[in-house]
């Protein structure tokens, strides 16, 4: 049986149940139970007792079975008020101790003064018994304390020169005193000239404190005593505080300085110095600073030292009317407020050759006539250079002697070093020696410093001289002839002119035909190429039209102008054909003419240009078949006539009734067989048409020739005008499907039209005093609406007068055709080509 108490508050009845409960435990039992002796009790412990102290001693009284109490009990539970204060020591199997165990402090002022501990004991077969022990904390006398960063030590600060006086109050606290309000002493444990204690606690100063005097800080040992003599102690640190009551003093004694300029940026010109007597030892915290306006130097605030700030330029601006610049410095031992002292210095800027003597141009282009004089002033170099240094000797200079291939005879300084270049040789540009030079100078002359170091400066002067119209631009002939054959090709060479000019450089020559060449078709036939002064033909030259042509051909350089007459002989040639009237004839003869007979009274007349009547020669080319045909004469005369030589057979021999006769006219009959070969000859033509008529076995009627007029259209545009194509290729798009069903009706119509017109044609041509119907063949000539007749005939069975194309053998009627008469339709094998006449038939044949 098990019995536990978790109750911590004390409760007399709570008690007693639980002992009654253990007795009646033990009655039952049939035996003494396990149980503690010496408890309940009450003990004391004095305050701030250490750990390990006893507070009570109790034992067990172990059960009638002897079982021994388990280890780690009896213990200390449920505490009133809750405490770890406590716990219980094992002394033996059967005895014990509570002690203190120093993990909380007993305060009899501040903590409990009662502790009601259970002390809970159980065996190893499971009997407890539990009691109460109460303690109570005795109080102790106390020694007084010092609270918080006091009790550590404290630091305090007295601002210097400051009047004597309350500096800081102490305080203790003592458990036993403070309860009862009784006052605890305070005094100085090392006593001191210049400070007390008052036994209240109170720290007063008795002197005025000088930091600067040596008064920096002052150790004091502040002690207090409670009623029971018990004492407690502690340190107080009483540093003087300085404060800024000193003027900073200067202490560079440099009032002047002197620098050269154009020091580089940012070097240290000045060192300015000071000290504070409120700051000794520690120099770096005054700050320094320009109060006057200027831009050239600037301090640094931390040590004083000045440096250039800008560039110090002795020969522009400022500087160059006035080289003293005057500072004021001013020194301050704070950045706001505080103490501060000021200082005026000067610093003089000296001068030094810094700038090369210059010009405002180093490079000079100097044109001068080849016949200037000499002494002629050229330059004068003091005009364009200079020397900005502020002062002599660094802003003189002079220069040096000219130099330069080819010109130390011809230019020169006068005075010499005064930079003033004169002439002093010849400069004409045909000279030889200039020419060599290309008529071109090169001068240099160097400008130099009169002081170290001696800056230099080259110079360069370009002289170039202009040449001047000494001499005329003439031909190299007072005048010019030419021969050229007629009959010269375009762009033959005639001849060339040539005109020159002495003077140099040498200009272009440009040449022009300015008078003369014209012929009857063209303005001029001659050209003359510009730049080499070569004629040439622009067209063949007709010595039949002009012979001799007068030319006047100018030539200039720009400067001159000259002209010359050119004569220009076309020599002539036998360059024209013979021309013949008529060119083209048709004639008709019976097959029975006789040998010998002038046909139809034939006669052709000649003419060329280019030679005599008694110089033609007849003969027939192709057409003149079993030599029917001759001419008489045959040479020697421009008429001739054309004549039946030989009888026609067309029972063995002749087969062509229709003779296209090929007439050449030739004006070579004065050569001689040696000098032919070699000379021009020229050949005319004349076409002659011969029908022969057979003997009529019936009554012919010659129809009238049908003419078939044929106009060909040509569409004609230009290559640019690219719109044409793009509209008829969109249009025949569009319009397909339309035009393909109109072009079956339109074929339809055209048929229909075509049959009618061809059946009219059919019907055939009779006359009254005809007697039988014969087939003929229709003719058709295609003639061209453009074509000329220049030939003229007689028909042979009709009589009626026709004209005729000579080269084309186109025919037609003279005078109007008021009706056209119907034909038969001509079989398709004896339709003729056009320009063919149509062959009879014989019924003989």
């Amino acid at each position: 049986m098990k019995i536990l108490c978790g109750r911590t508050h004390r409760e007399p009845s709570s008690m007693q149940g639980a002992v009654i409960v253990l007795v009646l435990f033990g009655i039952t039992s049939g035996g003494e139970a396990l149980h503690l002796v010496h408890l309940p009790a009450t003990s004391n412990v004095a305050e701030n007792a250490p750990p390990a102290t006893l507070v009570y001693k109790f034992s067990v009284n172990l059960s009638v079975s002897l079982s021994p109490v388990i280890p780690g009990f009896p213990l200390v539970v449920n505490p009133r008020p809750f405490t770890e204060a406590f716990r219980v020591n094992r002394l033996s199997a059967t005895n014990f101790e509570v002690v203190t165990t120093g993990k909380e402090q007993l305060d009899f002022e501040r903590g409990p003064k009662v502790f009601d501990l259970q002390i809970y004991v159980k065996d190893d077969v499971g009997v407890t018994d539990v009691q109460v022990l109460t303690v109570q904390v005795t109080d102790v006398n106390e020694p007084p304390q010092f609270q918080g960063i006091l009790a550590q030590g404290l630091n305090l600060y007295v601002i210097e020169r400051t009047n004597p006086g309350f500096i800081y109050q102490v305080e203790a606290f003592d458990p036993e005193d403070t309860s009862r309000s009784i006052p605890l002493g305070y005094f100085l444990i090392s006593p001191s000239k210049n400070f007390r204690m008052s036994a209240n606690g109170t720290l007063f100063s008795t002197t005025e404190l000088d930091f600067e005097a040596g008064h920096k800080s002052f150790n004091l040992l502040v002690g207090v005593r409670d009623s029971g003599n018990l004492e407690a102690s502690t340190a107080l640190q009483v540093t003087i505080v300085n404060i800024n009551d000193e003027t900073p003093r200067f202490t560079s004694p440099r009032r002047v300085y002197s620098i050269p300029e154009e020091v580089p940026l940012g070097t240290m010109v000045a060192n300015i110095t000071a000290m504070d007597p409120d700051d000794e030892g520690f120099p770096g915290r005054l700050l320094y600073s320009i109060t006057t306006t200027s831009s050239y130097f600037m301090v640094d605030q931390l040590t004083g030292t000045i440096q250039v700030a800008r560039r110090l330029d002795r020969d522009a601006g400022e500087l160059r009317q006035n080289p003293i610049i005057s500072l004021e410095v001013r020194v301050r031992d704070r950045p706001s407020g505080g103490q501060e002292n000021r200082m005026q210095i000067t610093f003089i800027v000296e001068d030094i050759n810094d700038n090369p003597a210059t010009c405002r141009k180093l490079t000079f282009s100097i044109m001068l006539p080849e016949r200037a004089a000499n002494g002629t002033l050229l330059l004068d170099l003091n005009k364009f250079c200079f020397d900005d240094d502020s002062e002599a000797p660094n802003n003189k200079f002079n220069f040096t002697t000219p130099s330069g291939a080819g010109s130390s005879r011809r230019f020169s300084q006068h005075p010499a070093g005064s930079g003033r270049i004169v002439l002093t040789g010849d400069l004409d540009y045909e000279n030889p020696s200039n020419l060599a030079v290309g008529n071109e100078y090169n001068v240099i002359i160097q400008v130099q410093d009169a002081a170290p170091p001696y800056y230099k400066k080259s110079i360069y002067i370009s002289i170039l001289t202009s040449p001047e119209n000494e001499f005329p631009l003439i031909f190299e002939r007072p005048s010019y002839v030419f021969d050229v054959p007629e009959g010269r090709p375009a762009r033959t060479q005639i001849g060339q002119v040539r005109a020159t000019d002495a003077d140099f450089p040498r200009s272009p020559v440009v040449y022009s035909v300015s008078r003369g060449g014209s012929s009857l078709q063209y303005p001029n036939i001659f050209w003359i190429n510009p730049k080499t002064g070569e004629l040439q033909l622009i067209t063949q030259a007709d010595h039949e039209t002009t012979s001799v042509y007068i030319l006047t051909v100018e030539a200039t350089n720009g400067e001159d102008r000259s002209s010359v007459t050119v004569t220009v002989n076309i020599l002539g040639e036998n360059d024209e054909k013979p021309v013949c009237t008529p060119n083209f004839y048709f004639m008709a003869i019976p097959v029975d003419l006789k040998v010998g007979t002038n046909i139809q009274n034939f006669k052709l007349t000649c003419t060329d240009l280019d030679s005599s009547p008694s110089s033609f020669r007849y003969s027939i080319g192709s057409g003149n078949i079993n030599n029917h045909f001759t001419f008489s004469p045959n040479a020697g005369s421009n008429i001739t006539r054309l004549l039946l030589a030989s009888r026609f057979d067309y029972s063995s021999l002749d087969t062509v009734w229709d003779y296209q006769l090929l007439v050449h006219i030739t004006d070579d009959n004065l050569l001689s067989g040696s000098t032919k070969a070699k000379a021009l000859v020229e050949t005319g033509t004349v076409t002659l048409s011969v029908k022969v008529i057979p003997h009529p076995t019936t009554t012919i009627t010659t129809p009238r020739p049908r003419i078939t007029y044929q106009i060909r259209r040509e569409n004609m545009y230009s290559p640019s005008a690219w719109y044409v194509p793009f509209i008829v290729t969109l249009g025949s798009i569009l319009l397909l499907g339309l035009l393909g069903s109109l072009m079956v009706l339109l074929s339809k119509a055209v048929y229909r039209h075509c049959s009618s017109t061809t059946r009219r044609d059919r019907k055939p041509l009779t006359k009254k005093r005809d007697t039988k119907r014969m087939n003929r063949e229709a003719m058709v000539e295609s003639i061209q609406m453009n074509s000329v007749f220049d030939g003229e005939a007689v028909d042979p069975v009709t009589g009626e007068i026709y004209e005729f194309n000579s080269k084309t053998g186109a025919r037609r009627w003279k005078g109007p055709l008021t009706q056209l008469p119907n034909w038969p339709e001509p079989s398709s094998q004896h339709r003729g080509t056009a320009g063919e006449a149509p062959v009879p038939k014989h019924a003989g044949r």
